[in-house]
């Protein structure tokens, strides 16, 4: 979850319009990826259990 804005990634549904396929782990996506909604870098987004 983006700490900024309060997107989240969800690893089964991937980001399909940025090249992330359903099913990438949150792991694996680089760590230059932005925020889609807000631009915020993958280091300003926290671990959120479902």
């Amino acid at each position: 979850m983006c700490l900024l804005c309060g997107w989240v990634y969800y690893e089964a549904l991937g980001l399909p319009e940025e090249g992330i396929p359903p099913g990438t782990p949150w792991e694996t996506i680089p760590d230059d990826w932005t925020c889609p909604q807000c631009g915020t870098s993958k280091a300003d987004f926290v671990m959120e259990q479902l």
